[in-house]
């Protein structure tokens, strides 16, 4: 630790210390109305942009104006307008094939590969070959799994992960759309095959192809395009990836084995090429950001801004399971949304007001692709550099009682001390990721804030013993990104208690004293923190600016957003893969 983060240590210590007195304001009733109003069937399942989304943003807004929150979107509204791209495979039209020793062997779509359309892809693109192991460039570890290889005009084959001498942070960072394809585009590739590591995958394969046929989303603003260049990207399933192998001295069961223990991989050319025809339908897609604040009291600290921040969307209306095709995404993500509407309310309430203000983010397009926090970090409504810390919430998971917490990012920042101290005093131990493999840490919103220099975490509910690890991984296994995400199944109402005391807790404690958040010396992401000068609010064209915290309650007519109209979808289709994307398509594929 520093010498200059002891200084904040010290002047929060009292401060979190008098939070422990406070009684837990929350009695788990009012988080699970919300989560039962913003999960219903009659919200769709909150596919980005689409007119159930638009119906669970009504419903936050209106909970906020109720709580005398501010408006802190555009034109003074509560409502930031995201603009967005729907990409849509036309899989009939489309086609796959591996071409070896000049023999076509066609590739079953859905079975043995999908096509990502995160990218634009090319009309056509016939590439060799080449496994690059991970496929990461980590310049600060010496690791280069691109050394010596020649990949001019080839594909890039990669296995999800990074070796256990990268620590999970670091690793997840260069695991990113941005980082993987910018040295493999320097190095002269084409594109990428990812494969799935088996012993990390969230969702099984038959869901992942279930439904491939989703459109995905892009940002419109060509400002956040980072794969110019990549033709093709696909995904690969683990359980026929040996074809991908034959004739190269290696098989993909030796792959899997390392890749499980995270030990370091073999690279070398493959012994076939990919052929690929593809066919992409596009349309525009509007949606909307959901922005809020809470006033400060300070004179010079309620210029400045403790952001919490959730996605309200989900994947929509898709393919049946059990005859069911809404996948409601209770707790992914109705539930944190939920907390942000507990946690605003109960502040709102307190008679004691907080130093600096507070701000409220519910995002767009997180399972696109983190996309409406990329956006609102890029053009904030409030200048960048007043945001001194971001507490992020998504899917934390209260599926037994809160006696461990996974803190994502807890070392990077003088803010995981603090939520580790905020922890400690309503007796919850903490843990840093247990995971890595999975790449959480750039899969939630948080990471945009990281981007631009925000000290930023993310926290959720552990498992405790082997029956509790059981529960999780069976929730993960069954529920996450299905339709039985919903509100059937059980969820402890006392653990969502505990973590939103924690939540307001830390809140609080950043919001008071009069030190900001720092991050560590040693933090690879302490880089980014010049990033948080250089866009100011309101710099995009049209984009609007809040004006500032006045302390005045939210006018009555902020409700009327994006011209007077809620945003909507154009195109209506089936919903698909993840942004945040789960880690077969996050690592594999260098999608968030």
């Amino acid at each position: 630790m520093s010498k200059k983060a002891l200084p904040f240590l010290a002047l929060t210590a009292a401060a979190v210390a008098a939070l422990a007195q406070v009684p837990n304001p929350f009695d788990g009733k009012t988080w699970w109305t919300h989560v039962e109003a913003l999960a219903s069937d009659a919200m769709e399942g909150r596919e980005t942009g689409s007119p159930g989304l638009a119906r669970a943003e009504a419903y936050i807004v209106d909970q906020l104006m109720q709580a005398g929150l501010q408006p802190a979107g555009e034109k003074g509204g509560y409502y930031q307008t995201v603009r967005l791209e729907s990409r849509q495979l036309v899989e009939s039209d489309s086609s796959a094939a591996l071409v070896r020793d000049g023999h076509t062997e066609p590739v079953r779509l859905g079975e043995e590969a999908i096509f990502s359309t995160r990218v634009d892809l090319a009309p056509e693109v016939e590439a060799p070959l080449v496994f690059l192991g991970y496929g990461l460039r980590v310049p600060e570890k010496q690791h280069d799994d691109l050394a010596g290889l020649d990949l001019s005009g080839k594909v890039a084959v990669v296995f999800s992960g990074a070796p256990d001498t990268i620590p999970g942070p670091l690793a997840a960072h260069y695991q990113t759309t941005g980082e993987r394809w910018k040295a493999l585009h320097a190095a002269g590739a084409v594109g990428v095959v990812g494969i799935p590591n088996p012993a990390a995958m969230d969702v099984p394969w038959s869901r992942i192809a279930l439904n491939r046929l989703h459109p995905s989303m892009e940002l419109a603003d060509p400002v956040f395009d980072e794969t110019a260049g990549e033709r093709l990207a696909m995904v690969w399933n683990p359980a026929a990836a040996e074809r991908l192998f034959a004739g190269s001295g290696h098989t993909f069961a030796e792959i899997a084995a390392l890749g499980r223990e995270r030990k370091p991989l073999p690279r070398f050319p493959l012994a076939v090429s990919i052929r690929a025809k593809t066919h992409l339908r596009t349309q525009p897609v509007e949606s909307a950001n959901v922005v809020a604040a809470l006033p400060g009291s300070d004179p010079a600290l309620k210029q400045e801004y403790v952001v919490l921040s959730a996605h309200a969307d989900h994947i929509g209306i898709g393919e049946p399971i059990a005859g069911d095709r809404i996948y409601n995404g209770a707790m992914d993500n109705a539930s944190g949304c939920a907390v942000l509407l507990d946690v605003a309310a109960s502040l709102r309430r307190s008679p004691r007001p907080l130093r600096r203000s507070l701000l409220f983010l519910f995002a767009t397009g997180e399972e696109k692709g983190l996309l409406g926090s990329r956006y609102f970090a890029h053009y904030p409504t409030v200048p960048i550099a007043s945001m001194v810390a971001d507490v992020n919430v998504d899917m934390f998971l209260p599926l037994f009682p809160l006696k461990l917490l996974t803190v994502w990012g807890i070392d990077e920042s003088d803010l995981g001390d603090l939520a580790r101290q905020t922890a400690a005093t309503r007796g919850v131990r903490v843990q840093a990721d247990p995971e890595p493999q999975r790449n959480v840490f750039i899969r939630s919103d948080q990471y945009n804030f990281i981007r631009r220099g925000v000290p930023a975490l993310m926290m959720g509910v552990a498992p405790d013993s082997d029956a509790e690890r059981k529960t999780f991984t069976d929730w993960l296994t069954h529920r996450y990104h299905a339709p039985s995400d919903d509100l059937a199944q059980p969820v402890d109402l006392q653990a969502a208690t505990g973590y939103e005391a924690i939540v307001r807790d830390l809140m609080v404690a950043v919001a008071d004293d009069p030190r900001r958040p720092e991050w560590k010396a040693d933090s690879f992401f302490r880089r980014f923190a010049g990033a948080n000068t250089t866009t100011d609010a309101g710099s995009h064209p049209g984009s609007g600016r809040f004006a500032g915290v006045s302390g005045r309650p939210a006018p009555a007519d902020s409700r009327v957003h994006l011209a007077g109209q809620p945003a909507r979808l154009r195109v209506r289709r089936q919903p698909g893969r993840q942004e945040e994307a789960p880690p077969e398509e996050a690592a594999a594929l260098s999608q968030h």
